[in-house]
């Protein structure tokens, strides 16, 4: 049989080890969707309800899983949808392939139907991005691609003629210099490591130091032992970026949990009162949570040269796979005697799960959302997968989800994008069947790809999704009022009765609005097989505490309740003694 450009696209796929494309089939794509049927065997194809979606699984399963994710998608606005997810990707050094497809190729450019140039469009966010000119060029391009997205941690972008992907390979005539078969699909990882002058430099800080506080981001996810093994030989309390909240167990004596606004009071202590700093596999964005510039030595280690010292000023970078150049650092490093700075974050941290414990079992009504990611926490496995979306309830999420044995967690990190959540649940029921795999999720970014609970039922997943439902736009709706010092604008929202919604798609669904009853309800669903929605009634007005609440934050908000904010009464109310204890 002769091969299309097409199969020879997927046939390279199958080379550099992809069994998973996301996407939803079109037009402009027909060609390629035509390989893959044929060789459905060999790789899935999961049919998406929006094509942001389908990027945002490929994210996901790369971060997951360590692989290269792949979504596919029509031309024109099938792969304009394609871009949020693409950048989710960018941002959060995600391995992702994006297909897709152009119109005939010699109409490009004569306003025909969907003439959208996406090589054009995607420049900004891939790190490889190639339009193909013809069946003997596949080869060379999707190799080049996988290879890119592979080694650069980013997004790869090829593009296709319509008319193209259906051409025999024979038809195209190769040019000289293009000797077939000369590409090749293995992929050689690199193994760099410091050498021993900049070791010794970064030794000799470390040293010299007293108070020694380690950042870990994702770059330290696969280095956890590592990573404690420097935090007992320095007596150094660990603070975590988000994404590196699975890089040190939570249960661990050395970490302090979270950093930044939905951080912990102890890590940002930590990070206050240090006197060297590490960091590993992290570029934290928020620069105001670090030490002021001078006020501590600094060291980095990290896989990409470009990221060091991007957010602090460092004196020794370390470049190279965080676990490995640890274990190169640590023979180098003195033991510290003297724990007492550990020993502080410790005592810290006794106190602040203790203010966790007590937020999580508070029985106000309405139910307070910790309420239902403190118990949810009791319920998952050693082995569970957290996916969450962005607002509120990523501080839930932080702050009251507990991170031990093999469990796993991701979130949209530099992006920060709502609407994520679901779709990486996804990803992780595609990759890992088995486990036990959970969304915590906004009612305002739920809303946004619901039709993805379709997918949900088409491939059976075994997804347990929580609505943190407060009818409103909650992140946004305290930045207006704690960092500007504004009423709350615009952020209300309609109540949508999603466990109606979902039995319209199928999926069984419980309505939680009682803390006494929340442990056994969410203990019934988990317990279900098959996709699950668990609309958790909360109460609106709950605020995301910063880790230290300050004067002029209180300021801001006695303001914006002054001047008018929507039910001001009841919010000051609320807050109230909570409140009192973590300013004064």
């Amino acid at each position: 049989m002769t091969s299309t450009a097409s199969d020879i696209l997927v046939e390279t796929l199958l080379d550099w080890g992809v069994d998973t494309i996301f996407g939803i089939p079109g037009d402009g794509i027909n060609g390629i969707v035509e390989a893959l049927r044929t060789r459905q065997d060999k790789i899935r194809f999961i049919q998406v309800r929006h094509e942001e979606s389908a990027a945002f699984m490929a994210c996901a399963y790369s971060k997951f899983t360590g692989k290269l994710g792949v979504c596919l998608a029509t031309s024109g606005p099938g792969g304009i949808h394609l871009l949020n997810g693409l950048y989710d990707a960018k941002l959060d050094g995600a391995s992702v392939l994006a297909i897709t497809g152009l119109q005939h190729h010699d109409l490009i450019s004569t306003h025909t139907q969907q003439d959208v140039e996406l090589d054009k469009l995607y420049m900004d966010v891939a790190v490889y991005n190639a339009r193909i000119m013809g069946g003997a060029h596949v080869e060379n391009v999707v190799a080049l691609a996988c290879r890119n997205a592979l080694a650069r941690r980013g997004v790869a972008h090829i593009t296709m003629p319509v008319d193209m992907q259906s051409e025999a390979v024979n038809h195209d005539t190769r040019s000289e210099r293009n000797v077939a078969n000369h590409v090749s699909d293995l992929f050689a990882r690199g193994a760099l490591l410091p050498n021993d002058d900049q070791l010794a430099r970064a030794a000799a800080i470390i040293n010299s130091g007293s108070k020694i506080c380690i950042l870990a981001g994702a770059g330290a996810i696969g280095a956890g032992d590592e990573v404690a093994a420097l935090a007992e030989r320095l007596g150094a309390p660990v603070v975590k970026a988000l994404l590196g909240k699975g890089a040190v167990p939570d249960d661990s004596p050395y970490t302090t949990g979270g950093v930044g606004l939905l951080g912990t009071r102890p890590s940002q202590e930590a990070l206050e009162e240090c006197d060297t700093l590490i960091i590993v596999g992290s570029s934290f964005p928020y620069i105001e949570f670090y030490p002021k510039p001078g006020k501590a030595r600094a060291v980095q280690i990290d896989l990409d040269p470009t990221r060091i010292g991007l957010r602090y000023p460092v004196e020794a970078g370390l470049v190279g796979d965080c676990a490995r150049v640890i274990d190169a650092l640590l023979p180098r490093l003195d033991y510290k005697e003297d724990r007492s700075f550990l020993t502080q974050a410790q005592e810290g941290m006794k106190s602040w799960r203790e203010l966790m414990s007590d937020r999580g079992t508070r029985t106000d009504i309405p139910m307070k959302p910790q309420v239902v990611t403190h118990e949810l926490d009791k319920l998952l496995k050693d082995d569970a997968i957290i996916t969450t979306d962005s607002g509120t309830i990523t501080t839930w999420v932080a702050r009251h989800v507990t991170m031990r044995g093999d469990m796993k967690f991701s979130c949209s990190g530099n992006l920060a994008t709502m609407a994520c959540g679901v779709p990486y649940a996804i990803a992780a029921a595609v990759a890992y069947p088995g486990r036990q795999v959970v969304a915590v999720v906004g009612d305002g970014a739920f809303t946004m790809l619901l039709g993805e609970l379709a997918t949900c039922v088409k491939y059976g997943l075994d997804i347990k999704i929580i609505v943190i439902k407060n009818n409103s736009l909650g992140q946004i709706k305290w930045e207006q009022m704690v960092f500007l010092g504004n009423p709350e604008y615009a952020c209300e929202l309609e109540p949508i009765d999603f466990a109606t919604v979902a039995k319209g798609f199928g999926v069984p669904a419980v309505t939680i609005d009682d803390p006494g009853q929340c442990a056994e309800q969410l203990s019934e669903a988990l317990a279900r097989p098959g996709p699950v929605v668990i609309e958790a009634v909360v109460d609106t007005h709950e605020p995301p505490m910063p880790p230290k609440a300050t004067l002029s934050q209180a300021a801001r908000l006695g303001k914006a309740l002054a001047r008018g904010t929507p039910d001001g009464g009841k919010i000051a109310r609320r807050i109230g003694v909570d409140v009192v204890r973590e300013i004064v």
